[in-house]
C-alpha cells in the first residue's frame, strides 16, 4: 500500500476539525456538577438551570418590535439560544467567550432558548 497524498492528509486533518473542536469545547466547559451545572444536551425543556459554554455567534435581532441580543451557547454537547430582550449589547459578551448562564429553558419556533437568563463572564 502506498503512503497517502499530502493533499488526502491535509484535507483529513481539515475534516476532523469539528471533533476536534468539539472536544476541546467538552473540556473547557465541563459542568461543575457541585454546583448544580448541566451539561446542554442533559438539561430538561421548562426546568430551571445553570449550563455553561462558549458563545459561538453573537446577533442583534428583533423580537416583537423590541431589539434582542442573541447568543449561541455551546459546550460541545449542543447547543441552544440564549436571548437578551431589549439588548443590543452587552459588555464582555462577544464570540468565543465563556458563559455560565441560568434560567428556565423553553421553545421558541422549535430552537431551545433561554430568555434573559443570569449570567457570569468566566475566564
Amino acid at each position: 500500500m502506498s503512503e497517502p497524498s499530502k493533499v488526502r492528509r491535509t484535507l483529513s486533518r481539515w475534516a476532523n476539525v469539528g471533533a476536534q473542536d468539539t472536544r476541546e469545547l467538552q473540556l473547557e466547559n465541563a459542568p461543575d456538577t457541585a454546583s448544580g451545572e448541566l451539561r446542554i444536551a442533559d438539561a430538561p425543556d421548562r426546568d430551571r438551570v445553570t449550563l455553561r459554554g462558549t458563545v459561538r455567534t453573537l446577533v442583534v435581532r428583533p423580537r416583537g418590535g423590541v431589539p434582542a441580543l442573541e447568543a449561541e451557547l455551546g459546550d460541545g454537547s449542543g447547543s441552544i439560544l440564549v436571548v437578551w430582550l431589549g439588548r443590543r449589547q452587552i459588555a464582555g459578551i462577544e464570540p468565543g467567550r465563556a458563559l455560565t448562564v441560568s434560567g428556565r429553558i423553553g421553545r421558541h419556533d422549535g430552537t431551545r432558548t433561554l430568555f434573559n437568563p443570569r449570567y457570569e463572564l468566566r475566564a
